[in-house]
């Protein structure tokens, strides 16, 4: 179960980041950029959210694989 979780958690990561990465270069962020500095908070989020997730399962992975 621990193992489906986790693979779960990195597909879901995956996607969050491929997601970030088109939020990142799209218009809206563009123009964000432009008058702030920084992209939108949308674009961030999706990024930092798949990074997460994808680490989170990539530990799940590693410790279900231990033996008790």
């Amino acid at each position: 179960m621990a193992k489906a979780i986790s693979i779960a958690l990195i597909v879901g990561g995956v996607l969050l980041l491929y997601f970030g990465g088109q939020a990142f270069n799209s218009v809206s962020s563009d123009v964000s950029r432009v008058f702030t500095g920084s992209p939108t908070n949308k674009a961030i989020m999706l990024i930092v959210g798949g990074v997460v997730a994808t680490l989170a399962g990539i530990t799940g992975m590693a410790l279900s694989g231990r033996k008790r």
